[in-house]
């Protein structure tokens, strides 16, 4: 049976314009964007819920829609995404915020719907009683401040978790685990910060657990993660792996309702957390539907990196059991352009070239502690014995490989290659005394 989970909150419209800037309105300081595609989402508690229900929830959201185009418009997105929807009737019109993009940039935000329009009671009945977790998902409307829903919440056995509005009601006494950014915990607490960021938003998490009697409190910091405040003296501090750039608009939703599904399986607060981090962080770092071909992220680095007239350096190899010299290899790479592309051997290659004892350290692994240094921008696994295929759809502007060739002799594998689009092979030394091959049999 799937996880029950109600989402209880206010309901958006959100709407993504995407186009090309070409040129300058030729009658007031303000670029033209001509309009390619539109993209409308539920957002806000919307959001949550169709987030929820992607990830295979049974999801029921307590929300108001307004009687509009908006509205309607809203239903569709939700109920085609599997949501039920136990809703009230919204007075006025639907809430939207429509971005302008221009390559994913956004240029302008405008806001409809956005007066005063509190929406009637609504009744959840034993909505609440019989869901595994009721997710509060606040964007300051009004509904969360309804009396007898907050009657009902404060009733209910069931875990609540609860994602505050700086405009919106406080959570109710006995909430599970609240979970305010860092910019709603200080307006909330009166914390004007100061003294490093965990610290104040330790000082501010726990103002907020004890004014508001819950069992804890996240507070999200960003690409930085989130620091749970309890009733222990520590906080927890889960950190964010490091992500490409991406849009973190809905981060918040992504964050609480992964919160709330953890804790509908019977996690821990502390365990929920960290898994919100893990989710928010994975969804910031997200690549679009239609771009999920091979080496996608790769390209979008690549791409911005061309577009400010920038060099593109790439190497390759199998980087198992990093040591110095790889590292001394990478940093001098790195050096000779704007951004660092490593293409690295896959499992199944590496095994091919050096024999099925290796690797000795997993692609995953491999990858990942590339990508945790400074000199590395970007890793593209390959399954080949050679990065050719990667690199001619790669197509940096240095290709550089190791200290074996430095001394003359036959031309590079893949320089006859790199030269078809103008690119240049290079050279550059290795550290002298380090070798993976030396390390795994023991010799230094």
């Amino acid at each position: 049976m799937s996880t029950r989970l109600v989402v209880v909150g206010d309901t958006l419209l959100d709407r993504d314009v995407d186009g090309t800037v070409r040129r300058v309105c030729p009658d007031a300081p303000a670029l033209v964007l001509d309009e390619e595609s539109t993209v409308d989402r539920p957002g806000g508690a919307g959001l949550a819920a169709l987030l929820a229900a992607g990830d295979g929830l049974d999801v029921t959201l307590v929300t108001a829609i307004a009687h509009d185009a908006g509205g309607l418009r809203l239903a569709e997105l939700l109920t085609a995404a599997g949501v039920r929807l136990h809703a009230v009737t919204q007075p006025g019109a639907t809430p939207e915020k429509i971005r302008l993009r221009a390559r994913g940039q956004v240029l302008l935000r405008l806001d409809r719907g956005a007066g005063p329009a509190i929406p009637p009671e609504p009744e959840p009945g034993e909505l609440l009683d019989v869901a595994d977790v009721v997710l509060v998902s606040d964007y300051g409307r009004g509904l969360t401040g309804r009396p007898g829903l907050r009657a009902a919440l404060t009733q209910t056995r069931t875990p609540v978790v609860w994602d505050p509005h700086p405009r919106g009601a406080v959570p109710v006494p006995g909430t599970r685990l609240a979970t305010p950014n860092e910019a709603e915990a200080r307006a909330f607490s009166g914390d004007a910060g100061g003294g490093g960021r965990v610290a104040a938003a330790t000082r501010a998490g726990q103002a907020l657990r004890r004014r508001w009697r819950t069992g804890a409190v996240a507070v999200t910091t960003g690409a930085s993660g989130a620091v749970l405040c309890h009733a222990g003296p520590t906080p927890l501090v889960v950190p964010a792996p490091r992500v490409f750039e991406g849009d973190t608009c809905g981060a918040g939703d992504r964050f609480a309702a992964a919160a709330a599904a953890a804790i509908a399986s019977g996690a821990l607060p502390s365990e929920a957390v960290e898994a919100a981090v893990a989710a928010a962080t994975g969804y910031v770092g997200r690549v679009p539907a239609e771009a999920r071909e091979r080496g996608s992220v790769e390209r979008e680095t690549v791409a911005r990196v061309r577009a400010r007239g920038g060099t593109v350096v790439a190497t390759g190899g199998c980087f198992d059991l990093l040591h110095a010299g790889h590292i001394a290899t990478l940093e001098a790479a790195r050096a000779l352009g704007d951004c660092l592309v490593v293409c690295l051997n896959s499992d199944a290659s590496v095994a091919g070239l050096k024999g099925p004892e290796r690797p000795v350290v997993a692609q995953a692994d491999r990858a990942r502690l590339l990508l945790a240094l400074a000199c590395v921008d970007a890793v593209v696994v390959f399954d080949e014995p050679t990065p050719e295929a990667t690199l001619a759809w790669l197509r940096p502007d240095i290709w550089v490989k190791g200290g074996d060739y430095a001394d003359g002799g036959p031309e590079l594998p893949e320089a006859e290659l790199v030269k078809r689009w103008g690119g240049q092979t290079v050279i550059v030394p290795y550290l002298e005394g380090h070798s993976t091959t030396k390390l795994i049999g023991g010799r230094p």
